[in-house]
């Protein structure tokens, strides 16, 4: 699943789930925040880049989802799973690609949410997220039932680092420049379709529709 950063991939592929149980999910952008809070060698690497509003570097994002991919053994298994956020770039896709064919498996599906940038930055600048948990909130069409508290902890939400429209004005650029290369890649394939809508309740409904129609 592609999308820009904000554009509701973690909430989209949760309802999804919920629908498709046989798929299981890899979220890169939620395992780099483990890492990060972790304190560990990637994690402070990440942090970094992220920081900076830069996309981390191809080879370290290969390495860390087959890395994934490998201690879930769901390559072996052959289990079906829905990548969150990765590839992220042509080369990442390539990577991915080649990585797979080692195991007799190929990408079969790629959607892009499209959502308009201004949506994704008005959404950003109402996010606040319960650290430990992960949980999301919008002040605008989720918010909290008692303001900046977590609904099940009571303890107080924050703002993700990198939550700062100026900052993710410049990772929305770098997004857009490098889909251009991923989408090529996975149309030439056959395989890549897109999804649009303002919200995730007008998207879900034509992911579902789409997912069933290609894996009934």
């Amino acid at each position: 699943m592609l999308g820009a950063p904000g554009s509701g991939k973690g909430t989209l592929t949760s309802r999804l789930l919920k629908k498709v149980t046989q798929l299981s999910s890899i979220s890169t952008g939620d395992l780099l925040r483990q890492e990060i809070g972790r304190k560990s060698s990637m994690g402070k690497v990440a942090e970094e880049y992220i920081k900076q509003g830069a996309l981390l570097p191809d080879d370290f994002m290969a390495k860390f989802v087959t890395a994934e991919l490998g201690t879930r053994n769901w390559l072996n298994n052959r289990a079906s799973f829905l990548l969150d956020g990765f590839p992220r770039t042509g080369n990442q896709a390539v990577q991915l690609d080649n990585e797979l064919l080692k195991h007799d498996s190929r990408i079969n599906l790629v959607v892009e949410l499209n959502v308009p940038p201004e949506v994704i930055l008005e959404r950003i600048d109402n996010r606040w997220v319960h650290a430990s948990s992960g949980r999301v909130y919008n002040l605008s069409y989720n918010p909290p039932k008692v303001p900046f508290k977590d609904d099940i902890t009571g303890e107080p939400l924050t703002k993700r680092s990198d939550d700062n429209p100026e900052i993710f004005k410049v990772r929305l650029d770098k997004y857009f420049e490098q889909l251009k290369s991923i989408k090529e890649f996975y149309q030439q394939q056959g395989v890549f379709s897109t999804v649009s809508g303002d919200t995730s309740d007008i998207i879900f409904p034509k992911l579902l529709q789409l997912v069933e129609s290609k894996f009934t």
